[in-house]
């Protein structure tokens, strides 16, 4: 696992809070305006987390885990539960713990610790490629060869599958290597899992043909149950199968259905993932699993349709689902909403790779990929680095790999008074009742635990917490000035192992209705707008007619009015204390991010910046709403810029990161003397060195994150400006443009500048 560096935010338990110190009660929390919520990597590695060999204590009444805040009293070697103060005696191979010799569970600096579960199944993991034929053929080379390196970087015992899929599904008999065996579905109805089995002869229909079954058709590999016939047929492992899967992939052809002109091909993906999952159901059900779907246009055909064949009807757009005048939308929708249940009750992942320059489905697919905790990649080709770099990274091993796991699930367990909302990101809510569900939900919720059938070293997720309002409990703290949330993460490694991740952290009550201070002091305004974006981007989506803006506005200006400091009615005696000084800014960047403004983006676009959105961690979230900008030039080192049009200078080079997009952006004299070819001539090496960092710069961003961001390098006034343009503050536009700097630019707008906004917004804060 990497070394991560002091400066960390997240710290040892990867726990970023909205308020790190609680108003009392529930009423003072909502004067609060911004939620109070938590994000939380659950397995992000760090160098200083202990392994232990042996299970953890716990409470016998709420369950939850012994740890460093639990109170030991060693005489009667008896602890005290900080959750529910149950006392709970220590079993006999605790006997000797004292105050000299601790357990490494009470240490003060372990607040995260990891168990290895002893006794559960050393399993393996499988891999199902479902792969679109109904493409170019320079695109099908370029996805079959990523395809083949895929397989060839796979762990030597993990099981793969093949589906192919354009008219019809294609299942591939692996395990039959003397001549290619191919099971035929149609791709025009609904097929439930039950029928895959049966056409596929696994499971009681096919224990008859199966020479060699163990008692009742299974057969006990190494360390894992599996049902014989189909693992044995269609799921082998990939040192046994790579020579098959290599050969087939190289003799199989494009969809060769005829495609009449004017028509889209005839395509059916829903199908295709319907008896892949169902294949997986029959042969590994509760074994860590994925389905790695590559897609190369729209479902036309069967369940999961999303356009009609006729190429003169658009896909839906923004505009279409808004008017409701989409008519396979929710069609769609609610077929892959019972994809991602059944997923989920497998324990297997859906991973989307797209690549098409129209829509293929995204939106639709959304529910089933973000439920399962699958990965997401958009891409404008299978030949784009994007799509190569990204799907190369997720077979990686090493230090660069991106740590799949599989089977999590996540408890929360917290302080008396304290409710939980739900949570934000990729996992399914089990519906498991407790009293610390709270009345009202947010994403998914009406649960203490959660699901996530594939979790990795970056995912995150956001939880959303309540105060309860219950008058004999108004004061929840006069019995401890301290609350406690505990996260429990049990998952199964990339190597087989069950782990059980336990973080308990501790915040203080304070009473914000006497003392704001104490109170403000507490707050993180990169987690608060990170947290603002992903709950409106949860209303813009479940909320019909939800005016995002107005609604961000009008909780930025309650902000303001309730911590700000001013005379009535005065704007100019406006200010904001330094614990919010940056939080307008990001707020104002929102509002005009892809999250907001869905306008330019269509539907699958808008779908996949929110599913990145709600599963990164916040330092990489508040780049998605906030960029950030790196200026270079002859006379300074490389130095972080403002956001903002008067950052741009002729004689200057712009490094912005916007997340999904890397973009290096040459002043106009540094672009004609590059055209020049000053860099290539001896005496010009200072020349040679100022073009050369931000490309190295760039790379060292591209290298660690995932999925792989697409390099634009541009210069001022060329057509891919506009991509660095698209994210200034447009400080200078055609209305001013007398004002502004020689060598700089304008933006062409209409929309207010950041100083324009607080402005306004200094105006309505102060109002009576």
């Amino acid at each position: 696992m990497s070394e991560i560096p002091n400066t960390d935010p997240e710290g040892i338990d990867s726990v970023r809070m909205t308020w790190n110190n609680w108003p009392r009660t529930k009423v003072e929390a909502s004067k609060c305006v911004i939620p109070l919520a938590a994000s939380i990597s659950p397995i992000r590695p760090h160098s200083e987390i202990p392994t232990l060999p042996y299970p953890p204590l716990r409470c016998k009444t709420c369950t939850s885990i012994m740890n460093c805040f639990s109170r030991v009293d060693f005489t009667a070697k008896i602890w005290i539960c900080p959750f529910c103060y149950q006392r709970n005696h220590f079993p006999p191979h605790y006997s000797m713990i004292s105050e000299t010799n601790l357990p490494a569970e009470l240490y003060s600096q372990y607040t995260t610790i990891e168990y290895t579960l002893v006794g559960e199944i050393d399993a393996k993991s499988a891999f199902v490629f479902v792969l679109d034929t109904c493409m170019i053929e320079e695109e099908f080379e370029y996805v079959k060869s990523e395809v083949k390196r895929a397989i060839g970087l796979l762990p030597e015992n993990a099981m793969v599958g093949f589906v192919s899929f354009g008219t019809q599904v294609q299942v591939h008999e692996l395990g039959f290597s003397d001549m290619s065996k191919v099971y035929v579905f149609r791709g025009t109805k609904e097929i439930s899992k039950d029928q895959v089995m049966e056409q596929l002869g696994i499971g009681v229909a096919g224990r008859r043909n199966v020479p060699g079954a163990g008692v009742g058709g299974y057969q006990q590999q190494k360390g894992m149950h599996v049902q014989n016939s189909g693992v044995t047929r269609f799921l082998l492992p990939a040192s046994d199968c790579e020579f098959t899967l290599n050969s087939l992939l190289d003799e199989l052809q494009t969809d060769q259905w005829p495609v009449a002109p004017g028509t889209r091909a005839s395509r059916c993906t829903g199908v295709a993932l319907s008896v892949a999952a169902g294949l997986l159901g029959a042969c590994l059900p509760g074994t860590g699993a994925r389905i790695v779907a590559l897609v190369g246009g729209p479902c036309t055909e069967g369940p999961g349709t999303i356009i009609s064949k006729d190429l003169s009807d658009p896909v839906r757009s923004h505009k279409d689902l808004d008017k409701d005048a989409a008519p396979y939308f929710k069609k769609a929708v609610k077929f892959y909403d019972s994809l991602a249940k059944q997923l989920v009750s497998q324990g297997h992942v859906l991973d989307l790779f797209a690549s098409a320059l129209d829509q293929v489905g995204v939106a639709e697919m959304k529910v089933a990929v973000e439920r399962t905790g699958g990965l997401v990649v958009l891409s404008e080709s299978f030949g784009h680095s994007v799509f190569k770099d990204s799907f190369k990274r997720v077979f990686e091993n090493g230090e660069h790999s991106l740590g799949l796991c599989f089977n999590g699930t996540l408890e929360i367990n917290c302080s008396k008074d304290i409710k939980i909302q739900g949570i934000i990101g990729p996992c399914t809510s089990m519906e498991k009742k407790g009293p610390s569900v709270a009345d009202t939900v947010i994403g998914e919720g009406n649960t203490t635990a959660w699901k996530m059938c594939g979790l990795d070293k970056s995912t995150c997720l956001t939880v959303f917490f309540d105060l309860s309002s219950s008058e004999k409990s108004n004061n929840p703290g006069a019995m401890n000035p301290q609350l406690y949330l505990q996260f429990l993460t049990s998952y199964q490694n990339p190597e087989g192992l069950m782990l059980l991740r336990v973080t308990t952290v501790t915040r203080r009550w304070v009473d914000s209705a006497a003392n704001s201070e104490e109170l403000v002091q507490g707050f993180d305004q990169e987690t608060a707008a990170v947290v603002m974006a992903r709950l409106t981007s949860l209303k813009m989506e479940a909320e019909e007619g939800f005016d995002a803006t107005r609604w961000l506005d009008r909780n930025l200006i309650r902000v303001c009015s309730r911590f700000g400091e001013y005379r009535k009615d005065d704007p100019t005696s406006f200010t904001l204390n330094s614990f919010f000084s940056f939080f307008p800014q990001f707020l104002f960047n929102l509002r005009r991010s892809q999250f907001v403004q869905v306008f330019n983006n269509s539907p699958d676009e808008t779908a996949y910046f929110r599913m990145l959105l709600n599963r990164e961690n916040i330092t990489n979230a508040a780049v998605m709403i906030q960029p950030s900008l790196i200026s270079y030039s002859f006379n300074s080192l490389p130095q972080p810029a403002l956001l903002d049009v008067a950052s741009i200078g002729a004689d200057r080079i712009l490094l912005l990161d916007s997340y999904f997009s890397v973009v290096i952006f040459h002043g106009m004299t540094i672009a004609q003397w590059r055209n020049l070819g000053y860099q290539n001539q001896p005496e010009h090496q200072a020349f040679a060195q100022l073009l050369q960092a931000p490309k190295e710069d760039a790379q060292m961003i591209i290298h660690d994150r995932f999925p792989v961001p697409r390099l634009v390098v541009c210069d001022q006034h060329g057509s891919q400006a506009r991509f660095l343009l698209a994210k200034l503050n447009p400080s200078a536009t055609y209305n001013n443009a007398n004002e502004m700097a020689a060598g700089s630019d304008i933006i062409f707008t209409d929309d207010v500048s950041l100083q324009v906004f607080f402005e306004h917004l200094q105006r309505l804060a102060v109002q009576s």
